[in-house]
């Protein structure tokens, strides 16, 4: 028997940016499992090769109820947004709800010795290539009946709600983002499209792992003595908001691990 979630999720199209790996992979398997018999799931990144293997993995998975798209998009390029969305295939061009969450951190350099060019990159992917993609996906959405009808997720970050040394620019773009995204909650207000914002505190996917340029020791060592947030933990949510009832937005959510009660406190065990 179908949950009433899997029932209200059934039919649509769901598109995920960031999809080949985290947070973003998580969710569309989550999606897929929440609702097998019926769902389209477009996944972006600019890593094609994981997003096939992604799509075979549902696949195998659940079976042919659910279909994927992979698409090569890299969202610090707002040409090649623009282009994706206006040449996706008819099939799934109706596109239900948005899960915009691509985004990337680079080094923890201090002001005034912060590279420009990851200022630059990650303004453009966390901040540009959000809301283009946004504005890109609302153009179908606002078609939707009267009055328009979809599901716009932000993936947001404790990091948008306070700075923290060597966040200033990562934590600046996720502020942004956590500001464009309560403005556009109101703009929306006489429609049916829903703005929803997730913020995870510490989750152990590849983040790190980006932020220390491949250092695998340094990123291990952010984890050393907790055990923080998986993407599966994130990803639970994220279906669950979209699973609600229409006259239900979750609009604002604030995660943690149980041993971290802001950006910088965490209890680490010895």
């Amino acid at each position: 028997m179908s949950s009433a979630m899997s029932k209200r999720l059934e039919g649509k199209t769901i598109l995920i940016t960031g999809a080949s790996s985290g947070i973003g992979k998580s969710t569309a398997l989550e999606f897929a499992r929440t609702s097998p018999k019926s769902l389209k799931l477009i996944l972006t990144a600019r890593r094609i090769d994981a997003l096939k293997s992604l799509a075979e993995e549902i696949k195998s998975e659940v079976g042919d109820g659910v279909q994927c798209l992979p698409a090569q998009v890299d969202m610090s390029k707002p040409s090649e947004i623009v282009s994706f969305v206006s040449n996706l295939p008819a099939e799934f061009k109706d596109i239900d709800v948005l899960v915009n969450n691509a985004g990337m951190v680079r080094g923890v350099a201090k002001s005034p010795e912060i590279d420009p060019e990851d200022i630059n990159v990650m303004f453009a992917t966390n901040v540009t290539g959000l809301i283009t993609m946004t504005q890109e996906v609302m153009k179908g959405m606002s078609k939707h009946g009267e009055s328009g009808q979809g599901d716009i997720i932000m993936i947001g970050s404790i990091a948008g709600r306070e700075g923290y040394p060597g966040g200033s620019i990562y934590c600046a773009t996720k502020a942004a983002v956590r500001t464009f995204t309560d403005a556009l909650r109101k703009e929306l207000i006489a429609t049916r499209i829903r703005v929803i914002e997730i913020d995870p505190g510490q989750v152990e996917t590849e983040f790190s792992l980006v932020r220390f340029g491949g250092d695998k020791a340094k990123a291990d060592a952010v984890y050393k003595g907790v055990e923080p947030l998986t993407p599966d933990d994130i990803a639970e949510v994220v279906v669950f908001t979209a699973g609600r009832r229409e006259n239900v937005v979750i609009a604002d959510s604030l995660i943690f691990p149980n041993h971290q009660a802001a950006a910088t406190v965490m209890h680490r065990k010895s």
